[in-house]
């Protein structure tokens, strides 16, 4: 998932423009990038943090829910089995393992009211963007959301080549 040439033309045209708004709307690539910084610098993983915000020199993103280690951990490990997979999108609910799938449909029932808001600290350098965890949920099918997994999974060089993409 954290290898840009390994997304589908679509994916990775999406997550271009999105971030090419996103860095418009909070200052600038730089403030993006720096954000994405600051997000590795927080141990164990960001999303844990009780004050449910993390802030560099230019931006803060928060969010309204704190996610409990447990759910971070059936992420990463969802991650990696799609990191062997090498699939370009895939739905998180093909599992075949029924107490797996459980703890998925226990996860997203959980995660999937958590909104993520990027603000500029400079009201100047503009209105800031928000995401949520989750790209589709339906009976079926659960995927992503891509910029969630960019911005707190890879690293900056997934965001610099999304960046640097062309459309």
């Amino acid at each position: 998932m954290c290898n840009f040439n390994n997304q589908s033309k679509e994916t990775q045209d999406r997550i271009h423009l999105f971030m090419q708004k996103a860095a418009k709307s909070i200052g600038g690539v730089n403030y993006l990038l720096s954000l994405i910084e600051a997000l590795r610098k927080v141990k164990p993983n960001p999303l844990m943090q009780k004050n449910m915000q993390i802030a560099s020199n230019n931006t803060i993103i928060k969010w309204n829910k704190v996610v409990f280690k447990d759910k971070v951990e059936s992420i990463e490990k969802i991650l990696l089995s799609h990191k062997n997979s090498q699939e370009n999108d895939f739905n998180i609910l093909n599992e075949e393992n029924k107490k797996v799938q459980k703890n998925i449909l226990n996860m997203v029932r959980t995660l999937a009211p958590v909104k993520f808001e990027v603000l500029p600290q400079n009201p100047n350098d503009g209105e800031g963007f928000s995401f949520e965890i989750f790209d589709t949920i339906s009976d079926e099918e659960v995927k992503f959301n891509p910029i969630f997994i960019a911005l707190f999974f890879c690293s900056t060089n997934f965001t610099k080549s999304a960046l640097k993409h062309t459309i």
